[in-house]
Parts: C-alpha cells; sequence; structure tokens
C-alpha cells in the first residue's frame, strides 16, 4: 500500500503524571490496552496495543535519585493480534497466546523489577510466569541523566508485542544536564523509531512465515523482520515543524531488526551530545552515525542558517545489516521531514558547551576475567536458521556468574554472516575495540586468528552503552562492572527476530562468598 510521505504531523507524546506521591515515592499505574489509532493520514485507523491505550506510550520523565514505583496492568484481549508460532521456546500451547513483562531498557534495577522474560503476567494477574515475583516494579533512578526506553519483554513473543506498540520513552534528569542550558521544553524532542507494513485496511502486517525458508510450521517465525515503512513517535513519515534555532533531538532505533545509517539530505551536520547510557564528555560532529535496533543517541541540530528549508532524515543502512538490500530512497530511505517554518520566539539562550560530562573510562587492568563468548548460526529441529550465544539455549544451565562488583571483559566472537546488537541488562558498559578474525580458522581449531588490527569505536560509540554491534568476523570488547544487584539477568541480540528464537541468556550476579562457597565444594568433591 503506497503512502505519502510527510503529510502527518509528528506526534511527542504525553508526560506521565504520577497516580498518588506517598513518603515521597510517585506511584503509577499503567494499563497496557488495545485500541484504534491512526498512524497515517491517508491510512484507516490501525489496531494496536499500548501502554495507557497510546502507541508509544507516555514518557516519564524524572530526576536522578527519584524513586517511583509503577504497577504495569495487562488489560489486553486473549487472542493476539498477531501471527504465533506455538514451537517458539516459551510460546508453546501450555502457556497462554498474550503474556507481558515490561523491561526497563537501560535502567540499573533490582531483578525483581528487570522484566525477566519468564516473570510475565495476564489480564488481571489472572496467570503468571515461573518467575513472576510481584505486581509493582521499583525503580530507584540512581543513573546520570539519561534517556531509556520501555517495551515488553515476554519470553517467545517480544517480537510480537513490541511491534503491536508496547514501547514508550523514559527520560532521568540531573543537576549536571540541566546547568548545561541545553534545549529543554518544546526544544526537546524524543524521536522512537520503528518500521512497520499495513493491510489494505490499516491492520499491521506480520508476515506468517519466512518467504524464503521451507518448514512446515505455520505460523513460522521469521529469520528478521523488515517493514516497508519508517515510523516515528507512531506515526509513518512525520513532518516536524522548527524555528531557525537548535534543537536537542533524543533517537531511540525501537525497530524489530533494521538498522538506521542516519544523515539529512543536506548534509547539514549533527552534534551528538549523548549515547545509550547519557552525556559524553565532548560534543562530535558527525555527518551521519548508525543507529543499531535499541540504541540510542542524544543530539542538536541548529536550524538557524536553515530558515524556509525542508530537510528530510535520511536512512542508508542495508537490511540486514550490514549485507543486505539497500533502502529504497522514496520509502524506508527515508524517515521524517524537518520544515524550518516556524518564526523564532525570541532570542536563542541556548549553548552547545565545550564540556557536557567527565566520564571515567574503565581499564582492561581493572578486568578480573575475559570472557570469550561466541555468537553462532545454526538450525533449529524445523530447519530453520537458529541464532545462539555461546552455542547455548534459554533454558540451558547459567554460565556467566560475574561477582558482584566485579570488572569484566567480555570478547564477543561472531560467527555468523549478520551484525547483532547485543543488549546486558543491568549495567552499562564501554566498548574498548573490534577485531577481525579468521572465522573458517576458530571454527575448525576453536582458536583465534586475527587478521587485522584492533580497531577502536567509532565516535558516536564512546562513553557509555547497553547495546553494542557485534559485527561478523570480528571480535567486538566490551568492558563492565556488575553493580550494584545480585540477582538473575539476562543478555541477548536485540534483533528481536533473533531474541524470540533463543539468541538470549540468563546470566546470574553472585555475591563473593558465593564464589568462595562454590570453589569450596568444587575442591571437597
Amino acid at each position: 500500500m503506497k503512502l505519502t510521505p510527510f503529510n502527518t504531523r509528528l506526534p511527542i507524546p504525553k508526560i506521565q503524571r504520577p497516580l498518588y506521591v506517598k513518603n515521597g515515592i510517585a506511584h503509577f499505574e499503567i494499563n497496557m490496552k488495545q485500541v484504534f489509532q491512526k498512524l497515517h493520514k491517508d491510512l484507516p485507523d490501525s489496531v494496536v496495543w499500548g501502554y495507557q491505550g497510546r502507541y508509544p506510550g507516555p514518557t516519564f520523565e524524572v530526576n536522578k535519585g527519584e524513586r517511583i514505583r509503577v504497577k504495569w496492568l495487562n488489560m489486553l484481549p486473549d487472542e493476539h493480534i498477531l501471527p504465533l508460532d506455538h514451537t517458539v521456546h516459551g510460546a508453546g500451547q501450555d502457556v497462554p497466546n498474550v503474556r507481558t513483562v515490561v523491561h526497563l531498557h537501560g535502567a540499573r534495577v533490582n531483578p525483581e523489577s528487570d522484566g525477566y522474560p519468564d516473570a510475565w503476567f495476564t489480564n488481571n494477574f489472572k496467570e503468571v510466569g515461573p518467575f513472576f515475583v510481584q505486581e509493582t516494579y521499583d525503580y530507584p533512578n540512581d543513573m546520570e541523566a539519561t534517556l531509556l526506553w520501555y517495551h515488553d519483554h515476554a519470553i517467545g513473543i517480544t517480537r510480537l508485542n513490541i511491534y503491536a506498540g508496547l514501547a514508550g520513552l523514559y527520560i532521568i534528569r540531573d543537576d549536571n544536564e540541566k546547568r548545561l542550558k541545553l534545549p529543554e521544553g518544546e526544544y526537546e524532542i524524543p524521536l522512537l523509531i520503528q518500521d512497520r507494513s499495513f493491510n489494505s485496511d490499516g491492520t499491521l502486517y506480520y508476515p506468517a512465515k519466512p518467504d524464503d525458508e521451507q518448514t512446515n510450521v505455520f505460523p513460522s517465525v521469521v529469520p528478521e523482520f523488515f517493514g516497508e515503512t519508517n515510523l516515528v513517535n507512531g506515526v509513518v513519515w512525520p513532518y516536524f515543524e522548527v524555528e531557525p534555532r537548535m534543537y536537542r533531538f533524543r533517537i531511540v532505533n525501537g525497530s524489530n531488526a533494521r538498522f538506521y545509517r542516519i544523515s539529512l539530505s543536506n548534509r547539514h551536520k549533527f552534534h551528538q551530545i549523548g549515547t545509550d547510557g547519557g552525556l559524553i564528555d565532548h560534543p562530535i560532529e558527525l555527518n551521519e552515525f548508525l543507529l543499531a535496533p535499541a540504541e540510542r543517541i542524544d543530539l542538536i541540530i541548529d536550524f538557524a542558517k536553515l530558515n524556509g528549508q525542508t530537510i528530510i532524515m535520511k536512512n542508508q543502512a542495508p537490511a540486514p545489516f550490514p549485507d543486505g538490500n539497500m533502502p529504497d530512497p522514496t520509502t524506508t530511505g527515508q524517515i521524517m521531514a524537518f520544515k524550518v517554518i516556524k518564526p523564532l520566539k525570541g532570542e536563542e539562550d541556548t549553548v552547545l558547551p565545550d564540556q557536557l560530562n567527565t566520564i571515567n573510562y574503565l581499564k582492561e587492568s581493572q578486568a578480573s576475567i575475559i570472557r570469550p563468548l561466541t555468537l553462532v548460526h545454526t538450525k533449529d529441529a524445523y530447519g530453520r536458521p537458529l541464532m545462539l550465544l555461546d552455542g547455548k539455549r534459554w533454558d540451558d544451565p547459567i554460565s556467566e556468574n560475574p561477582q558482584l562488583g566485579a570488572i569484566e571483559i567480555w570478547s564477543l566472537i561472531n560467527l555468523t554472516d549478520d551484525t547483532h546488537p547485543i543488549h546486558l541488562h543491568l549495567i552499562q558498559f564501554q566498548i574498548l575495540d573490534r577485531q577481525p578474525f579468521d572465522a573458517d580458522h576458530y571454527k575448525e581449531t576453536g582458536s583465534l586468528k586475527f587478521t587485522g588490527e584492533r580497531r577502536e569505536p567509532a565516535p558516536y560509540e564512546r562513553g557509555w552503552k547497553d547495546t553494542v554491534s557485534a559485527n561478523p568476523g570480528e571480535v567486538t570488547r566490551i568492558i563492565g562492572k556488575f553493580q550494584p544487584y545480585t540477582g538473575r539477568y539476562v543478555w541477548h541480540c536485540h534483533m528481536l527476530e533473533h531474541e524470540d528464537q533463543e539468541m538470549m541468556r540468563p546470566y546470574e550476579v553472585i555475591p563473593k562468598k558465593n564464589i568462595i562457597e562454590k570453589l569450596f565444594s568444587k575442591n571437597k568433591h
């Protein structure tokens, strides 16, 4: 279905207000509902799932150290609006078709509030998963100013629940950010970018089976999903009217599997000021940048000298990434339009500071352990592509158990043909480097034979991250400190079809005494 771009105004999600405040803690109740919503001027209203009945959901805005509690309420129907594959692990006939659990992506929270995939719940909590603990989640917000996002994380159907609309934004503020005089209020704009396809009646289209795979399963999980249109804040190819001045854009790639290589049609420059984990040290001038699924970037665009112009935000990333087809410049090659047609309201008082933050960069010498972890491509019992982390499935015994407070290096050895955005729950980390290696030699011998020099992360990947692109034929090294909570968390590929089809593993942060006890027990036997 052909849709006209840039004829629908960009919506800005509303800020969510608390239900009440008790003992200094704000309490929220957020409903997940099925609703009709217009996603493009020329489309009939679409059936979507939304937090508070909107896609995307409302934006949370909190200050650092301001603890809040959120009760997430599933008020969805018993049947899914998208095709369910019951052969996917965790989505069998023995569990409800519609299950949800909310993960605040990038947040530092205790495991009971992290949105563990097996902690799902149904409408009115009639049924719950084996790891369900509590109805109300606790968010301490003890992090630097940053943009997080919340989304569904139910095992086996995350790809479907997020695609249906279960996603929203979450902003943490702090005193450092406030003193910088960055664009704020109506000049600070969140942009949640996702791709979707539609049926002629406006309903969301999601494939019931792969196009090029022979399988007797129907419906069947697909290797990856790539939509025919790009949406921003729940609207297909919107436009946004701006004044000739500086704006701050907080961007999230919320797509199932699509990467975006973003630039502006007039080659106007961006100034990056932040990554997944918050503000970077100094602004970085960029012509373009790559944004993998789940990654965020914080940008300043100065429209001061562009009065009267219309500028298109473009995408030039192939799908699948990195060796797939280039996007059609008239469809998935464009994201949204900026129209510099609003009159300037008074004199601009925002600035782009030279110094934004002071980041403590971790050193390799601080690491207590280096974990080599492979990303592998195999096939499942039905002959379909299957991606695994270190050759293990979700239910295999936990093999990564960092001790509380430990600094570790994880070396991601990518033996597949895809770039995988790898996300760790609980912690923010830093990217050390990437280095090409001989994948065939590794498969034959199990040893690394490097074929090139180590390469530092791209300028826009510096600072704190929670998602990293692990490229094929490369070892990607990250370093992070596992704190401040113990318990069970997960790490996974954030291409949602991969995540649902076993490319996700639990890990457990354990107290130091547990390590001593385990070693003692091992030696004793």
